[in-house]
């Protein structure tokens, strides 16, 4: 695969996943990645997550509010999955259209816990052109250039996370 989200053939990317083991039980970890308000710490472009009505279960709502660079946007999220200590996966929208689902699982690993961070680009169908115009105007970031800034924000979202886990 090339550096800019694409295969060699051109093919674009639809999705992706970035693991890391961290030193910490799986139901500590899913704690703290399901109380969204952390993302904005954790995560590169999430500067803060407002959520109506704490703590998360599926089917509960939330708004995020990101940043990268000079550029600003919101998103509306939806819990869609939340298994305390095995997974926890939400889709984002933006005035409506899909953009993405993120989810984590967790999956014990010895004494610690090999945490995945997985990401889908939901931009198909009716309004895919608008969603991906969208995410070029208000992200910065074309379909061509998202795989590898979610890779490096994946990578660092993660490492925040331990670092988290494994402050006392």
């Amino acid at each position: 695969m090339r550096t800019d989200g694409r295969h060699r053939d051109d093919v674009r990317v639809w999705s992706l996943e970035e693991s890391l083991r961290i030193e910490a039980d799986p139901e500590a970890l899913y704690r703290l990645v399901s109380d969204l308000r952390n993302m904005g710490r954790w995560s590169p472009e999430c500067r803060r997550i407002w959520v109506s009505r704490p703590p998360v279960r599926a089917g509960g709502r939330f708004v995020g509010f990101n940043r990268r660079g000079p550029f600003l946007w919101f998103t509306v999220g939806r819990i869609t999955t939340a298994r305390a200590g095995a997974e926890f996966a939400f889709d984002v929208a933006v005035f409506g259209l899909p953009i993405a689902r993120w989810g984590y699982r967790f999956e014990r690993d010895g004494t610690g816990t090999l945490v995945t961070e997985t990401w889908q680009d939901l931009r198909t169908g009716r309004g895919a052109w608008l969603a991906t115009l969208l995410g070029t105007v208000f992200a910065g970031t074309d379909p061509a250039r998202r795989i590898a800034v979610n890779r490096a924000g994946m990578r660092t979202t993660l490492a925040r996370i331990a670092h988290e886990a494994h402050a006392p």
